[in-house]
């Protein structure tokens, strides 16, 4: 099994708080479907600066990512089917699907 960092970039936020529960439903949903495919839910992010190679550091306005999960999978194409049923593609986001290499 391998984890696999599902980043997330873009999509809308719920308008008032009925869309609100109903998008937190869809999320709890789709994590106990998952079960303990889950290793980390994740959590929406906001700024993103970066450090270039010589130190410099830029801000990040658009093209930074929105948010991440963390879950295992046995392989890519499985995490992929994983992934394929996460609510934030619902809201027009877009989600990569990144294996990560235990290295430590």
């Amino acid at each position: 099994m391998s984890n696999f960092l599902l980043l997330y970039h873009g999509g809308s936020r719920p308008e008032d708080a009925a869309e609100q529960a109903h998008v937190m439903k869809l999320w709890t949903d789709w994590f106990a479907e998952l079960g303990a495919a889950v290793v980390d839910g994740g959590n929406p992010a906001r700024q993103t600066r970066q450090i270039g190679a010589d130190g410099s550091v830029t801000t990040l306005n658009g093209g930074a990512p929105t948010g991440y999960s963390i879950i295992k999978a046995t392989d890519m194409d499985s995490a992929v089917a994983l992934a394929r049923g996460c609510p934030v593609l619902q809201g027009g986001a877009t989600l990569q699907v990144v294996e990560t290499i235990d290295m430590m």
